[in-house]
């Protein structure tokens, strides 16, 4: 389906002015009906939400935006609602359903606000379809496929006038500013070097994928419609709902699974801009003698990754940021005891924040305790709580997100948001980063003998501002993504 046609303005209407109330809240002490009409939506009132993914994670997105109940939930979207998405709809059983996110946005035309917990190779063409309507956006982590997406949606959210928020909820955690006030506070000295690390994938990755068998689809599934901007193809069983993560053309590995939580910590924390080069190292798997398995459609089991960044006013001095997956995690520094976690529970998944004078460690970001630690040289120590009390879910994030789109954008709500496009598109184009050095590492060409052989395997140096790798053009193909006709970013 293709429709390049923006609906037309009709005059001043509900959705008008949940965009532009932030310009007009000076007047929002008039009474009802002095600025009255069947179009006016007083800040009191709710707002039309809807859904696109209504099941795994959107359960819970769309289940907090509605507040419990403050806001109105009028349509579901989802490609198999006899999953987990039935849930969304006994959550909300007067919402109208859709299994196609471009029909509903069209024919519903009282949304306000969509949350858009898809699949990743979804979340770009969703979130651009609404903000084409002037329609608020959620968007799960990470915010988009490719960095080009991200580039692309950051812009239309300030030239549209939306309201945005990537789903990176701890990004909204109170404990972060105990993180930052040791930054800003200067405990840990100039500050060199960042380590990351988690213990995903927990899906099936670095394998072959599975062969199609149309006669193995759900009756219920909309394979086509799931399949959306990704290339045309039979149906591959075990895909849906959960292990699409590891395949290019639907996910993004454990760099887009956790990344936006993990790397989220000392992005923000230390104000990091564009990394200046990306360098990666993947782990080979043989199933026969001196031949590693070469499966480049498929993220690899595990890998280790290099950014650097320039200094900035929270670091004082340049960034050397590495990333590993698979359960690979850095050495226990000497300054920690050996009997205590570094990152989280068990070691598994953390930051480690290194200065001069001390590192600073935590957990991972999401809805886990966050655990900051900072630990001293001169053996000072100082520890946040290891169990966090929740006032409200996620910590409020997506009711931050309703309030702001309800308040309007610009207003003091919009700005105090945790992971606007404005943030989370620059975050996620970083962490995308290590996607683009993994399958440009995985490029092949043959050589002037006939043989297969690995061609990129060196440090990309990254153009930022102008989105391009400027020592290896084949690397650049990995920017962007062709789309299916009718799912263009």
């Amino acid at each position: 389906m293709k429709n390049n046609n923006k609906p037309k303005s009709a005059g001043f209407n509900r959705r008008d002015f949940v965009k532009k109330s932030a310009l007009a809240s000076s007047i929002f002490i008039v009474p009802r009906h002095v600025l009255g009409g069947p179009g006016f939506l007083a800040p009191s009132d709710r707002l039309n939400i809807a859904a696109i993914g209504a099941g795994g994670k959107g359960i819970s997105d769309i289940k907090n935006a509605s507040v419990n109940g403050r806001e109105r939930v009028v349509a579901l979207c989802d490609v198999d609602f006899s999953g987990s998405a039935a849930k969304s709809v006994e959550n909300f059983p007067k919402a109208k359903l859709y299994d196609d996110f471009r029909v509903m946005l069209d024919k519903k035309k009282n949304i306000d606000a969509v949350t858009i917990s898809t699949p990743d190779h979804v979340h770009g063409p969703a979130a651009k379809w609404a903000m084409e309507r002037g329609i608020h956006v959620y968007v799960q982590k990470p915010m988009t496929h490719n960095i080009k997406e991200a580039r692309a949606l950051t812009q239309m959210a300030r030239d549209n006038k939306i309201v945005s928020q990537m789903g990176n909820q701890g990004g909204s955690n109170p404990l972060l500013g105990m993180v930052q006030q040791w930054i800003d506070d200067d405990k840990i000295g100039a500050i060199s070097k960042v380590q990351v690390w988690t213990n995903r994938p927990v899906w099936p990755q670095g394998i072959e994928m599975p062969q199609p068998n149309a006669s193995l689809r759900p009756d219920a599934l909309n394979w086509d419609l799931w399949l959306g901007p990704a290339t045309e193809r039979e149906y591959i069983p075990n895909l849906h709902p959960f292990n699409w993560r590891g395949w290019w053309d639907f996910g993004t590995g454990a760099l887009g699974d956790v990344g936006c939580h993990l790397i989220d910590i000392p992005f923000r924390t230390l104000n990091l801009k564009y990394p200046k080069d990306a360098e990666c190292s993947v782990a080979s798997v043989f199933s026969k003698m001196w031949t590693p398995d070469y499966y480049p459609e498929g993220c690899p089991p595990s890998s280790f990754i290099t950014l650097h960044f320039d200094a900035t006013e929270k670091s004082k001095s340049p960034i050397e940021m590495t990333w590993s997956d698979g359960g690979i995690r850095p050495s226990h520094p000497d300054i920690i005891p050996a009997n205590d976690d570094i990152g989280g529970k068990g070691s598994a998944n953390g930051v480690l924040i290194i200065g001069e004078k001390g590192i600073i460690s935590t957990n991972i970001n999401d809805s886990s305790p966050l655990m900051p630690k900072l630990y001293l040289n001169d053996g000072t120590t100082e520890f946040g709580p290891e169990t966090e009390e929740n006032l409200e879910p996620e910590y409020g994030h997506q009711r931050k997100w309703v309030d702001a789109c309800k308040a309007g954008f610009g207003s003091e709500e919009h700005l105090g948001l945790t992971s606007s496009f404005d943030y989370a598109g620059p975050m996620t184009e970083t962490v995308l980063m290590g996607n683009l050095a993994i399958r440009s590492y995985m490029l092949q060409r043959e050589n002037s003998e006939g043989a297969k052989e690995f061609f990129a395997r060196k440090k990309l140096l990254w153009d930022g501002e102008n989105m391009r790798i400027t020592n290896m053009e084949e690397a650049n193909q990995f920017v962007g993504r062709q789309y299916r006709e009718g799912w263009e970013v």
